[in-house]
């Protein structure tokens, strides 16, 4: 390496002769590079053209693959979102059902405990004729017997019960109407 350095400062030159190459190499190099550039030119780059199409051709293939997948996809998405709005349309009328039949168990429940309690008013009421006509035959007789006694106390006499009662019973007849 010395050597180099100590031609380069002998010769006057510069030093140009050392970074460029002597003529006959710079041809025979042009020329290989030539001949390999040629054959790149000819096999290698259709070859690699051809790999690329095939590359693009399967990327495109790729690519309308996803897009069939995803319009696939698209369809099922709006097919499941029908289905769960007609499961929900499906559950409100099912509820609405369920309200009107618990409305009309509710208002048959209600018509039934009112006629029942109508039935039962109707019964105390007939009851309570019953049972005011038993205390009005009971007092008219009460008052009959009392009517008679004090008659009999005023006559000072016996008149005979037939006629007394007869004769009480029409007046009570008369205070009725």
């Amino acid at each position: 390496m010395l050597n180099v350095i100590l031609a380069a400062e002998e010769s006057e030159g510069g030093g140009a002769e050392l970074l460029l190459p002597a003529t006959p190499e710079l041809i025979a190099g042009i020329i290989a590079f030539g001949i390999v550039f040629f054959f790149i030119w000819r096999w290698a780059v259709p070859a690699i053209n051809k790999s690329l199409e095939e590359r693009q051709r399967a990327i495109g293939g790729q690519l309308q693959e996803a897009e069939k997948t995803k319009s696939e996809a698209d369809e099922l998405l709006a097919d499941y979102r029908s289905q769960i709005a007609e499961a929900k349309a499906r559950e409100n009328e099912i509820l609405e059902e369920a309200r009107a039949e618990a409305e009309q168990i509710r208002a048959d429940l209600v018509a039934k405990a009112q006629s029942e309690a109508d039935q039962i008013v109707a019964r105390a009421r007939q009851d309570a004729e019953a049972e005011r006509a038993q205390l009005l035959s009971d007092v008219q007789a009460d008052v009959a017997n009392l009517s008679i006694d004090l008659a009999e106390r005023v006559v000072g006499g016996s008149l005979d019960r037939e006629t007394q009662r007869s004769l009480v019973d029409r007046y009570i007849a008369e205070l009725e109407s």
